[in-house]
């Protein structure tokens, strides 16, 4: 690990990496009777992850369900990926960031 900064983005990545699968999965389920969106707290499940926790995985409450039980919305999900992607881009960036200042280090010790 490079630096506590580095694992923390690592672990940030990870749980990002989670709630993408949860909503890949609320998707691919659209049209399940009787399915149940699932979803994470992402601010809380990154502090609990932070501490070494694992996420936990919630039913979505206050969705509309349809009338076969099914309660996922096509339009929070889309949200969702977007949200998700965003915030993976800037996890990716920073931890590039990260990568060119230890290679900079490195570079300076041995110029020096």
């Amino acid at each position: 690990m490079l630096d506590p900064i580095a694992g923390s983005l690592e672990r940030y990545m990870d749980l990002l990496s989670v709630r993408q699968k949860l909503v890949a999965s609320n998707i691919a389920n659209a049209d399940t009777p009787g399915y149940k969106t699932r979803d994470i707290d992402f601010a809380t499940e990154f502090r609990n992850l932070i501490k070494g926790g694992s996420p936990r995985v919630i039913e979505v409450a206050g969705l509309e369900v349809k009338h076969d039980g099914n309660n996922v919305s096509m339009d929070r999900e889309a949200r969702l990926l977007a949200e998700n992607a965003l915030r993976f881009n800037v996890a990716v960036n920073l931890l590039r960031a990260e990568i060119r200042a230890v290679r900079s280090a490195i570079q300076e010790g041995r110029n020096g």
